[in-house]
């Protein structure tokens, strides 16, 4: 084959719309570290060096990895749009997955379209052969493995802080307070709200009654299914040394 021939050859192959894809986890990581900006110039980088112009940048914003690709709006925008003969650029694997089946499932819808994926950090174009496959789904997989590892992570510091008595975030309980240094504590009149509660079920008043009483008497608004809760020991809560 000549090298006319061949030139002609990798023009027909690379002939097609160009899409970069970039995302960041928070707003706050748009302008730091592997920025937006920093992603947008490796994109247009990576595709003049193989001989491309990027048509079209998909850029997400404080969208997390964890969701799959077709569960992003630009995602879903952009698996939308391919077409045989595409490319879609990502500075990284881990912009485009988190999850090994989503990595795989998208791979294979482009190699099905005739779509290129290219992914730098692991070599290119990894719909072109078997071998780059592989290389994805391992990597989707430790991805996958370290967000889990990540998430039990904090769930664990979270049940740890709770347990020490601080507010993790949410509604702050009905009955509580947070304290100057991210406590939480019981409100002045909640033990005697206790007392009293536990004194009328003992004496055998219903819980919507109970409820009713605490509204009158202490200015505490609870719905009986709290009322319930508090007094069955469903509540971790009512339990912390006020």
């Amino acid at each position: 084959m000549s090298k006319t021939t061949t030139r002609t050859s990798l023009k027909t192959e690379q002939s097609g719309r160009v899409f970069g894809y970039a995302r960041v986890s928070t707003e706050k990581q748009s302008s730091e570290g592997h920025s937006l900006a920093d992603q947008d110039q490796r994109i247009r980088g990576y595709a003049t060096s193989i001989g491309l112009n990027v048509t079209e940048m998909f850029v997400e914003a404080g969208i997390s990895g964890g969701k799959k690709l077709s569960l992003r709006p630009k995602g879903a925008q952009l698996l939308a749009k391919l077409q045989h003969g595409d490319h879609v650029i990502a500075t990284r694997l881990d912009r485009l997955f988190r999850s090994a089946s989503d990595a795989l499932n998208v791979v294979e819808e482009c190699r099905a379209k005739g779509v290129h994926l290219h992914l730098p950090d692991i070599g290119g174009d990894c719909t072109g052969n078997g071998v780059a496959k592989l290389v994805v789904s391992i990597l989707a997989a430790v991805a996958e493995m370290e967000k889990s590892r990540i998430s039990e992570r904090v769930r664990s510091v979270k049940q740890h802080l709770r347990q020490s008595g601080y507010f993790t975030g949410g509604i702050v309980p009905r009955g509580f307070s947070v304290t100057t240094d991210g406590k939480l504590a019981a409100d002045k009149n909640w033990n005697r709200c206790l007392k009293t509660m536990k004194t009328h079920r003992e004496n055998g008043m219903p819980y919507r009654e109970i409820a009713d009483r605490i509204s009158k008497d202490f200015g505490v608004f609870l719905d009986y299914s709290t009322v319930f809760r508090i007094l069955n020991g469903k509540r971790e809560l009512d339990s912390m040394p006020a």
